[in-house]
């Protein structure tokens, strides 16, 4: 007799359409997936078949799937599909032992959708998963050149004044209508060019400046003049040095750009203020009370939308078109007249999708290899589209990272299940071009959450470069820059530590450049995955690499344990052995 723990967990299931589940790479190419209770299933399959065939009952193509990725609860099955159909029409069948069924429409059942009626056979194809029309516009993906990227991103203020040196000073700029810019350490746009060689001799080749234009504090997130650069910064001219100086080095610019929320002293908000109700730009903001006024008080609650419960910085209407139309003349210009190569777009999550819909479409009209980075901290899939970014910023690569390195006692199988889920949660081709990050000028410095130990750092390096996605490393961690609270995290960048991370970021880059591409696949080794040892490959048609890392015990980061991995001559076949993480070519393993 069956038992229950024979019998098919149904309710683990789980197939969506047009989804991370079912998604085209090419016109004529899906990957379809279906998950299931981990390890529940002796058996998968996809059957698939063009939707509009002029045949009754249509002829169906079968194709096994297999287990492309797993987590502590769940296996996830994948199949991809090359075919001459731009328009399918799919169901799966699954097995457990003697147990079997058919899954569409989300429904389990032993018959198909075709059914005979009086010796003719009702065609029933509209009941079946669809895929109705890959539509070559709609392919969501990243420009090409920024899923080969690696990124630094500079807090411009913190970082140079001039070669291999900042003034660490406070300035002031008085704009002609008496509005002033500050400016906290005296980072300037000629510095950051003046020390180009010393970020490309670690192999990065792209930038991401935080905010560069014209505003009120030091961190340029208040925005008075969006078509102007900070004086405190540096001019127009200087921009343009720096952005010709990197694409002649072959390298890109991003910069970041703030339209969620401006300055209080921005004209349209100050308007506001002059003119009450009789403002024509009243309908850019949210929330007045008039007389609108700009309370003195930090504590006290303004009688307007702001970012946050930052009285500085009154939040814009985004869904008004006026500022729509604004924002997109803002995007298209800086990539037009300046030639940046991208945008990283603040607080993207808070914004009008019709905001982003007609910036990105006045933006990729100047260049369409153009890339738009979302600030989003959660699951970004409803961003990801292709109607809005290419790209967001990471963070839940930050979190697992800190979890399995920085907070208390490593869990490697942990890590390496969330790391399958944060895979699974795009379509690959996006994956492979979001922007993974240790710490930024938000969060507490990644060094500072592992109690200042560099081997952790080492092996969240390791992790950055190595993983599936764009690294992106902020200023600094490559001299071991500590810092919890804000002004400590945007601290000064060090230019004269000896014993910096320089070589060892220059030999991770040089990795991910010889064995990283857009193709190369991603698996765990799972049966070196336990404790705080965790391992994955890297691998293409032809080559590739496998990376061990052990973030276990104080006493045990540093070490190996040959008893577990035996290699031929020993490590010397290895790319890389430092500190807890040895890295070697695929092929030169013996065993365990």
């Amino acid at each position: 007799m069956m038992t229950q723990n024979d019998k098919m967990e149904r309710a683990a299931i789980l197939h969506i359409p047009l989804s991370e589940y079912a998604f085209a790479e090419s016109e004529y190419g899906l990957t379809i997936r279906i998950r299931a209770k981990k390890r529940d299933l002796t058996g998968c399959e996809l059957y698939y078949a063009d939707r509009v065939c002029k045949k009754t009952p249509i002829d169906f193509y079968k194709i096994p799937m297999e287990i492309c990725a797993e987590d502590a609860w769940f296996s996830y099955y994948e199949a991809k599909i090359e075919s001459p159909f731009n328009r399918v029409c799919y169901y799966f069948r699954l097995e457990k032992g003697e147990e079997w069924t058919y899954y569409y429409a989300d429904r389990f059942t032993k018959k198909l959708s075709d059914i005979e009626l009086d010796d003719q056979v009702i065609d029933g194809r509209s009941g079946y998963y669809q895929y109705p029309f890959i539509l070559r516009e709609e392919i969501p993906d990243v420009p090409a050149w920024f899923k080969k990227a690696v990124v630094y991103n500079i807090f411009p203020d913190s970082f140079a004044s001039g070669k291999n040196r900042l003034v660490a000073e406070k300035k002031e700029k008085r704009l002609a209508d008496g509005r002033i810019c500050r400016s906290r350490l005296g980072g300037t746009i000629k510095g950051i060019r003046e020390n180009l060689d010393y970020i490309q001799k670690m192999g990065f080749t792209c930038l991401y400046l935080n905010p560069i234009f014209t505003a009120g504090e030091y961190h340029k997130y208040d925005v008075l003049d969006y078509y102007h650069i900070d004086p405190c910064m540096g001019t127009e001219e200087e921009l343009k040095e720096l952005v010709e100086e990197l694409h002649a080095r072959g390298m890109k610019l991003v910069i970041d750009g703030v339209f969620n929320h401006c300055s209080w002293e921005f004209f349209a908000f100050q308007d506001v203020v002059e003119k009450g109700e009789k403002s024509r730009y009243c309908k850019w903001f949210y929330e007045l009370e008039f007389p609108v006024r700009r309370p003195e008080d930090p504590d006290e609650i303004p009688g307007y939308a702001c970012f946050a419960y930052e009285r500085k910085m009154p939040k814009l209407n985004t869904a008004e078109r006026e500022v729509q139309m604004y924002f997109a003349d803002v995007g298209a210009y800086w990539i037009r007249e300046y030639h940046v190569d991208g945008w990283r777009l603040d607080v993207a999550n808070e914004i009008d999708r019709n905001f982003w819909r007609r910036f990105r479409e006045a933006v990729k009209k100047e260049n369409p290899e153009a890339v738009l980075i979302g600030e989003v901290w959660e699951n970004a899939k409803t961003w990801l589209r292709g109607d809005a970014f290419d790209s967001v910023m990471n963070y839940e690569f930050q979190r697992i990272c800190a979890e399995y390195l920085a907070e208390g006692e490593a869990d490697a199988r942990q890590a390496a299940w969330q790391f399958e889920q944060m895979r699974l949660r795009y379509p690959t081709n996006i994956v492979n071009g979001q922007l993974n990050l240790l710490d930024s000028h938000d969060v507490p410095r990644f060094l500072s959450l592992c109690g200042g130990d560099v081997a952790r750092l080492k092996l969240a390096c390791v992790l950055l470069m190595l993983m599936p996605g764009v690294p992106s490393l902020f200023y600094g961690d490559e001299q071991k820059i500590m810092g919890i609270t804000e002004t400590e995290y945007r601290r000064a960048m060090v230019w004269e530590d000896k014993d910096s991370l320089c070589a060892f970021i220059r030999e991770l880059t040089e990795i991910r450049k010889a064995y990283v591409g857009e193709k190369t696949a991603y698996r765990p080794k799972w049966d070196w995955i336990k404790d705080g040892m965790f391992a994955f490959l890297r691998e293409n048609a032809d080559s590739g690499f496998t990376a061990v890392l052990n973030a276990g015990q104080p006493e045990e980061i540093g070490k190996i344990p040959e008893t577990e991995i035996l290699f031929s001559d020993g490590y010397e076949h290895g790319i890389l052995k430092e500190n807890g993480c040895l890295i070697f070519q695929n092929g030169t393993e013996q065993g365990r």
